[in-house]
């Protein structure tokens, strides 16, 4: 399959900027596989559910991974915290090769290396530093520095284990109304976490999809989980996956796409798992997502469970009449 396969048109200001006021009152385009088009809001979700089915959401937790700092010839530089490689060693994303000290604070400090590995000096917690220093990393596509207000708003109302540097974006329509509503239905509600890294954005340099791999990202599934969703597809009842990343963690332990480095009640390991059309999906029956880049994984995965042409064609729609698309954009539910 072709990259430009996955193309389409996205006018500027169809991209959201901020969130609503209230996170649940966002739309929700209903996609159903056979090409029915829905237009809703998203607390009509609660409609789609059955007593008896399960909700799977994605509990990671945002840190604030950008942080600006002064070289050592006091121009600043930002860095992006990627992946903890050891204590206090991360390696990181930057522009530029820079070597040298880059301070944040009197008392918190990197040692930067060729802009790609920070080894930080820091009095007290660092994740406390973080979180008074840092920044939340807004994809760039919402073209506006982070304010003090992401740090909740870019975050789902379950965010219990930090570790992400992007939010779940498909979670962030849910406030804890909404869940109660879903929980007193009589739908079955769990989690697992999926830290979002790099790889679930890293954009598509191939001609051919088959050709891209993803970068692997860690994922932790209570152990009792796969036995909970073998129950409920066996009474006629359906599994829906909050966002790509929870589908992403089910699916690559599942299809023994990951590596599994502990199973002691919890499920722990990494996963590369890469989502396209032409794949079986052996967890999930249904997906709530978000409006998701041209040529994107995300993109295709959502393609993948929808097919190409039908999701293609809602997009269309979408963008005819106003969606919000991108993070902090509206939702789509796929039946």
């Amino acid at each position: 399959m072709k990259i430009t396969d996955f193309d389409y048109l996205l006018p500027e200001d169809l991209i959201a900027k901020r969130p609503l006021k209230e996170r649940s009152s966002s739309r929700l385009l209903v996609v159903h596989r056979d090409g029915i088009i829905e237009h809703r809001m998203f607390p009509d979700i609660v409609t789609y559910l059955n007593a008896g089915d399960m909700l799977i959401v994605n509990n990671t937790k945002v840190f604030p991974a950008r942080l600006t700092g002064m070289r050592e010839n006091g121009k600043p530089l930002e860095i992006l915290l990627v992946k903890n490689l050891a204590k206090d060693a991360w390696e990181v994303l930057s522009k530029g090769r820079y070597t040298g000290i880059l301070l944040f604070s009197d008392d918190f400090s990197a040692e930067l290396h060729n802009g790609e590995v920070a080894r930080f000096c820091y009095s007290g917690s660092f994740m406390e530093n973080i979180w008074k220093y840092g920044a939340m990393p807004l994809p760039p596509y919402i073209k506006r520095l982070p304010d003090t207000s992401d740090k909740e708003t870019y975050q789902t109302a379950y965010a219990k284990q930090e570790g992400s540097i992007a939010a779940p974006t498909a979670g962030l329509h849910f406030n804890n109304s909404l869940l109660e509503k879903i929980k007193s239905k009589g739908i079955i509600l769990r989690e697992l976490t999926l830290h979002v890294g790099v790889g679930t954005f890293k954009m598509i340099r191939t001609d051919y999809v088959e050709d891209h791999s993803m970068d692997s990202e860690y994922f932790e599934i209570p152990g009792s989980l796969f036995s909970e969703i073998d129950l409920v597809r066996a009474s006629g009842r359906k599994v829906f996956a909050v966002g790509t990343t929870t589908t992403r963690a089910l699916e690559g332990y599942m299809s023994g796409n990951c590596v599994i480095t502990s199973q002691n009640g919890r499920i722990r390991g990494v996963t590369g798992m890469f989502i396209y059309p032409g794949y079986s999906f052996k967890v999930i029956d249904s997906l709530i997502t978000n409006f998701h880049l041209p040529r994107s994984t995300p993109l295709m995965l959502v393609s993948a469970i929808c097919g190409r042409e039908t999701l293609l064609k809602s997009y269309r729609e979408a963008a005819a009449i106003g969606y919000r698309f991108l993070s902090y954009g509206d939702a789509m539910l796929i039946l």
